[in-house]
């Protein structure tokens, strides 16, 4: 069964109220026989094995919780509970459940919670609160078993919430927990431990108010130490007391801000800490603490951001000369984590937040921090302009810019990222990677404004290809200075990787900036040189880069290709790959696939005329004698104008099929003169189908005759224009032993069955090479004819 809505676990209570899982399956709904009633059915998604039937009966009081649970009792100690993949799922069981039962589908609960083993244990449950027994140390187990079995029910837990809070009832059981400790009582703090932690799955704000307070938040942190499935007590008071300090770094004068902190600080730890885990469905009883955890956030980050003075004194002892280290240290941690408070914030309350950052200079303290030494403060630094770049690109953007004007390249803000980067001594370039996708965010056009009387993408990238593309590319140039990279180490080739990345997304998204860039400082070169490095992933980042080139099918981009011939390193790299089928080798097979398909001309008759010599051979794919190919069908149009606007006409022709139409090809068939067919037009009437055989083949024969001379004429003017001294490749070809030229084997492995090279594979068009040259050319030309007869 593949239908991840009906996707279930089945879970059991056990009897130390522990949900047990019994298995996953799938989950259907159907009239049973035996049960005499429509039940709830789940068979295991492994064998198909029935994991629960459950009559839907009347009467159950069935709870639906978190949007994909439904929970249930089927006897008085005997719970279960379906926990779906999906919500969709979950509602249409709900929906099924509420059917048979009579009731609205948006309800959360089908029944009255209250049954009479209920009434028997609370003596009034028609009464506002609930009478809880004495709070003693005799009676800490009773308490404890009543909490337990309150959790259940979402109306029994609101009732022992309000006695609680009614009868100042958690106090009281601190009290008994300083008894108990001084008595070394472990079963009385056993018990404490359990009342505590089921007091926190209550879920309510007012008693989390009581607890967190700051008489009585140490002293229930006290309760939790004392976990009874641990042998020992765990030590977290002495943990936040003695261990954990509080760190003023700019003294704070408000007593409640200091106070904020403190409790928030400690909450969270019993969040992490303290608290065990929660299960699946006890995660939902603790939303308020999560809660609460993020509204002091959000306090604490709106009085600081109110508190000028402290801000103030925050930034001016950032940016200090005279700060010591530790000091300024500590200053860049508690700001990155202020940043950190503000992602709790809602989206208005951010905006104001950063631009009161803005407005106090954090920017140019991130520049001051960033050149400065110790790598922790640079570390803390990037983490905050991670913050603002995210937040806001257009602003970081308009600092530098603005900076530009009174700074030199070295000392602006984006040269400093991009330095740290280049210089990352991580090993894996963990901080360099980081970098990288901040640059990235900001030179990408997609988040860049455009107003009425200026556009952010000309200003910006105008500024970085000027100021800092030569920052970015430095180590690449410095490292291909000749036909091999001049160091080959793997961080060197990591960095260069993600350099490469950053060019080639420049490529896709900046059009002339890099264009001029790229043609004017010869970058194509310099990469292609990386085709040579020992690691596979940069020559492929390389080849990658060239690929996102070519794919914009781009004239100045190709005439520059051509002029430096830069298919050189390429198709070094494919001979001397040899047979090896790798990535590598598909990735330069689909390079000049995609040259083929798309038909770009210059492209082809490039590699052709300077290449083809070392690609003959390759028959394991049809690419490089597709090319050929197209090359030859490119200079028979040349050579043959009349002819390419002839086959034109006829194209344009075979769709028309009106009788006047007819008529007016049917005479200028026979107004053809004999001088027209001499010239190597084969002109056939679509509609003549009752022409001699012997008529149509004399002019093909004609023009094969025709066609016979012209090539040889054209091998012999080749000839002399290579010996007059036209530029040719520089290279020399090194042929490795799975590449070596063998023109016998070409046609006969070519047509062994199921070859690579046979008639019929992928992308060979007529598989060229499989027959002679004249045959192949006669074939072609008789099924164009053909074609057009049956038009």
């Amino acid at each position: 069964m593949t239908d991840t809505r009906r996707r279930v676990k089945v879970y059991t209570l056990n009897e130390d109220r522990q949900w047990d899982d019994r298995g996953t399956g799938h989950v259907s709904s159907g009239y049973v026989e035996r049960l005499k009633g429509m039940s709830l059915l789940v068979r295991a998604e492994s064998d198909g094995s029935l994991l629960l039937e459950s009559k839907i009966n009347p009467n159950t009081a069935y709870q639906k919780q978190q949007d994909t649970l439904i929970v249930w009792s089927e006897a008085e100690n005997y719970d279960l509970a379906l926990s779906f993949q999906e919500k969709a799922g979950c509602d249409e069981i709900w929906e099924k459940i509420c059917q048979v039962q009579g009731k609205d589908p948006s309800v959360d609960i089908t029944q009255d919670l209250v049954d009479e083993s209920e009434e028997e244990r609370f003596d009034d449950m028609s009464s506002p609160g609930l009478e809880l027994p004495s709070c003693d140390l005799s009676r800490l187990e009773e308490i404890a078993e009543l909490v337990a079995s309150s959790l259940p029910s979402p109306l029994r837990r609101e009732k022992l919430a309000l006695a609680l809070e009614n009868e100042g009832y958690i106090k009281k059981l601190l009290e008994i927990f300083h008894v108990c400790e001084d008595l070394e009582n472990i079963e009385g703090l056993h018990h404490l431990y359990e009342i505590i932690k089921g007091i926190f799955l209550l879920n309510r704000t007012a008693l989390f108010e009581v607890m967190f307070s700051e008489e009585c938040i140490m002293d229930v942190i006290g309760c939790l130490e004392y976990d009874p499935s641990l042998s020992q007590s765990r030590k977290h008071r002495e943990f936040l007391t003695k261990t954990a300090k509080f760190k003023e770094v700019i003294p704070i004068s408000d007593p409640e801000l200091k106070q904020k902190i403190h409790q928030t600080y400690r909450v969270q730890y019993i969040q992490d800490m303290v608290l065990p885990t929660p299960s699946v469905f006890e995660e939902n009883m603790l939303s308020t603490l999560h809660s609460f955890i993020f509204f002091n956030k959000v306090e604490i980050v709106g009085m600081l951001q109110e508190d000028e003075k402290f801000l103030t004194e925050l930034f001016a002892q950032l940016t200090d000369e005279a700060t010591d280290e530790e000091k300024r240290q500590e200053l860049v941690n508690f700001l990155k984590e202020f940043c950190a408070f503000s992602q709790t914030l809602q989206p208005q309350n951010r905006d104001a937040f950063f631009k009161t950052l803005s407005n106090m200079g954090i920017l140019p303290a991130l520049e001051v921090i960033l050149g400065m030494d110790d790598a922790q403060v640079r570390s803390a630094a990037t983490d905050i302009f991670s913050y603002l770049v995210e937040y806001n690109p257009s602003m970081v953007r308009e600092f530098v810019m603005q900076e530009a004007q009174q700074n030199d390249d070295d000392i602006l803000l984006i040269n400093l990222i991009i330095e740290h980067m280049i210089c990352d001594t991580d090993p894996e370039l963990g901080g360099a990677v980081q970098l990288m996708g901040l640059l990235r965010t900001l030179v990408d056009p997609e988040n860049m404004l455009a107003t009425a009387n200026k556009t952010e993408k000309t200003e910006f990238l105008g500024f970085f290809y000027k100021h800092c593309m030569h920052v970015l590319t430095a180590p690449l140039l410095a490292n291909t200075t000749e036909d091999k990279p001049s160091k080959d180490d793997f961080q060197t080739a990591q960095l260069l990787a993600l350099i490469l990345e950053l060019l080639t997304f420049c490529v896709e998204h900046h059009t002339y900036h890099i264009k001029n860039y790229i043609i004017n400082k010869d970058i194509l070169r310099r990469v292609l040189v990386l085709m040579a490095s020992k690691h596979a992933f940069l020559a492929l980042c390389a080849l990658r880069f060239k690929r996102k080139i070519i794919g914009l099918k781009d004239e100045f981009y190709n005439r520059y290709i051509m002029k430096s011939f830069l298919f050189e390193p390429v198709v070094k790299a494919f001979l001397n790959n040899g047979s090896r089928y790798n990535l590598m080798n598909s990735a330069i097979i689909e390079m000049f696939e995609f040259i083929r398909v798309e038909d770009i001309k210059s492209l082809t008759a490039h590699v052709i005329e300077n290449y083809w010599k070392a690609l003959e051979d390759v028959d394991y794919v049809q690419t490089f004698k597709g090319l050929k190919l197209r090359f030859e069908q490119q200079r028979e149009r040349q050579d043959n104008p009349k002819l390419d606007s002839m086959r034109s006409i006829l194209r344009n022709h075979r769709y028309r099929r009106d009788a006047r139409t007819l008529e007016d090809e049917e005479e200028m068939w026979f107004n053809t003169d004999e001088d027209d067919m001499e010239d190597g037009e084969a002109v056939v009437p679509p509609s003549d189908k009752t022409k001699n055989d012997d008529d149509i083949m004399d002019p093909i024969s004609k023009f094969m005759e025709r066609k016979k001379l012209k090539e040889s004429e054209e091998k012999e003017v080749l000839l002399k224009t290579n010996l007059s001294g036209r530029q040719s490749p520089s290279f020399k070809l090194s042929f490795s032993g799975g590449t070596k030229t063998n023109l016998t084997s070409q046609s006969s492995a070519s047509n062994l069955p199921g070859s690579p090279g046979s008639p019929g594979s992928p992308g060979s068009p007529g598989s060229p090479g499989s027959v002679s040259k004249s045959t192949s050319q006669m074939a072609a030309i008789t099924t164009k004819l053909a074609l057009l007869l049956e038009a």
